[in-house]
């Protein structure tokens, strides 16, 4: 005849498994985290136990009993495994259990990883095709364009060239004040051999029209650029590279243009120095 097993001690032996069940899950996450989880989990994060009332006593037991350790400071405490809980998961899972399942962390960490590395190489390739757009954009910003309505159609270097061009054009012709820049070169010229005839430098021309320049605000690269002899053909090519070798020998101070680049008046003038476009030149204290 089969024994008849009481109700309630099977209801209780039923509750004693599923505790059981409870913490030794619970035991083997942390195991397998050792910088601690939450205690329970949330909506988003991961935790020892589900939020629940049925896990409640088995996260009670297992703080109880010492077998996990808190780890950080409130308001994100977290919860890592002690010594006693190792012992615990160890007597109470077979070993080769809480090996598979580190197993199975590493490999979901592994993805997580290789994840991050292609995030991060993709950024980087943005970042140089960044990088590249701006070197192909800007020689076309400081190049002249031939006057006209902007055209949609072409590619979108000349788009943008146009655009910046149109917008110059434009707020140059709504101005009613005189033009700041001198409507004919200055004469700056030395003294050769033969008495007068000779024209002085391109540096000691910059440098003679900066030091007796008045005004309240730096020189623009337009200005300048009008400022000078135009007794020999001066390219713009070579006025940029005898500023670039004026301001590397300390001679020059090329300053910045601050405001959007379709403001800029003749950007053709522009020239790139370090990470900025450089649109005013100073002479530096003491030349």
């Amino acid at each position: 005849m089969r024994p008849v097993q009481c109700p309630a001690r099977k209801r209780n032996s039923q509750v004693a498994d599923k505790l059981t069940q409870l913490v030794t899950d619970a035991l083997s996450r942390a195991a397998s985290e050792p910088g601690g989880l939450p205690l329970y989990a949330g909506k988003s994060d991961p935790g020892l136990f589900p939020n629940t009332a049925a896990a409640k006593p088995a996260a009670h037991k297992c703080l109880a009993d010492e077998l996990l350790r808190a780890v950080g400071t409130e308001p994100k405490v977290r919860y890592a495994l002690s010594e006693k809980g190792w012992d615990f998961l160890l007597a109470s899972v077979n070993p080769k259990q809480v090996l598979e399942d580190f197993v199975r962390v590493l490999e979901a960490r592994e993805g997580e990883v290789d994840e991050l590395l292609s995030t991060a190489r993709r950024m980087a390739d943005s970042l140089h095709g960044l990088k590249a757009a701006v070197s192909r954009v800007l020689p076309v910003i400081q190049q002249p364009t031939p006057p006209g309505p902007p055209s949609l159609k072409g590619s979108g270097e000349n788009r943008l060239a146009t655009l910046v061009e149109t917008a110059s054009s434009s707020q140059a012709s709504r101005s009613n004040a005189p033009s700041p820049l001198p409507s004919s070169p200055l004469p700056f010229r030395e003294g050769g051999p033969g008495g007068v005839g000779e024209t002085a430098s391109l540096p000691a021309a910059i440098r003679e029209y900066l030091a007796a320049r008045r005004g309240p605000t730096d020189c623009t690269l337009p200005e300048l650029f009008r400022a000078l002899p135009n007794t020999e053909p001066l390219t713009l090519g070579a006025f940029h590279d005898c500023l670039r070798e004026m301001h590397a020998d300390g001679a020059l101070a090329l300053h910045h243009w601050t405001g959007p680049l379709y403001a800029m008046p003749d950007p053709q003038f522009a020239l790139m120095i370090g990470h900025g476009v450089a649109y005013y030149a100073s002479l530096k204290s003491g030349q």
